[in-house]
């Protein structure tokens, strides 16, 4: 992509008078939700300085990918950047090339595989994978962001991601306990919790072969051996439980709704079933 040496600094004021534009058009509150999710998660990814170049879209559609957001809304989030811009007159933007929506043959990690994995791990007294498989089947946490997993998150019980402490992925308590006693063995008081035999950070690569050799022997397809597809389950698990609580939640509205109209409806005969000072 040609450099045209051209940027913009987005600020927090901006998203905030495009959702109030958008909210003047009359758009609904869910979409402009959707547009506030999106434009936040953009304003994080950038560098402290929140410069938007020629690049940064595509290194930010790359981003969403590795985490583990499925192509459509990926997709979604980068037309809504793109109209952003467009609102804020910023003319040297690129758009990067849409995804495929559904990527032939991509492979879906079930939870009893996620299962099999941590106990093939601790058959083998392989502490490490096991501890990979957890940290990104458990929380929201990226490859590219394990090295901000220190001594010092673990003791807080999260882990601040963006520059301006904005996002935080919380540990479970049964996660952290278990981080906690691994850097204890290992003496790990300070900085990231792993390491290579040099000291330094452990690279993406050698996180997801560590996966995948796991994967072999838990009798799991190499292919599903990732944090990306770790993570997608982590979402698919979040979503269906916020539904199972939405539902329950639904149901509990409607008991009470049915309850009030026993006490004080209008048809003849509804209000007769219940004491008359129950509400009083």
């Amino acid at each position: 992509m040609p450099d045209t040496g051209q940027n913009i600094v987005l600020t927090r004021d901006q998203i905030e008078q495009y959702l109030d534009h958008l909210r003047e058009s009359g758009r609904r509150s869910g979409t402009i939700q959707t547009y506030r999710q999106s434009l936040e998660h953009l304003y994080d990814f950038l560098p402290r300085a929140k410069r938007v170049e020629s690049g940064t879209l595509d290194r930010w559609q790359k981003a969403l990918l590795d985490t583990g957001y499925r192509p459509r809304t990926i997709n979604t989030w980068l037309s809504i950047a793109g109209k952003f811009l467009e609102f804020l007159e910023y003319p040297f933007f690129i758009m990067p090339k849409f995804l495929l929506l559904e990527p032939a043959g991509q492979p879906e990690l079930t939870r009893w595989e996620y299962i099999r994995l941590l106990q093939t791990a601790r058959n083998l007294e392989k502490e490490r994978e096991y501890l990979y498989v957890k940290l990104f089947g458990q929380t929201e946490l990226s490859v590219q962001e394990l090295d901000k997993l220190t001594a010092e998150t673990v003791e807080a019980g999260e882990v601040r991601i963006s520059s301006g402490g904005k996002k935080v992925v919380r540990l479970p308590s049964c996660l952290r306990e278990e981080l906690l006693a691994y850097m204890k063995r290992r003496g790990i008081r300070s900085g990231p919790v792993f390491l290579t035999r040099a000291g330094t950070p452990v690279s993406r690569t050698n996180v997801t072969d560590s996966i995948r050799r796991l994967c072999r022997d838990a009798q799991v397809e190499p292919e599903k051996g990732n944090p990306r597809c770790l993570r997608k389950l982590y979402l698919a698990t979040q979503a269906e439980v916020e539904r199972g609580v939405r539902l329950l939640a639904e149901q509990s509205y409607e008991r009470m709704l049915d309850t009030e109209q026993l006490a004080a409806g209008w048809a003849e005969g509804t209000g007769h079933s219940i004491h008359k000072d129950v509400y009083i």
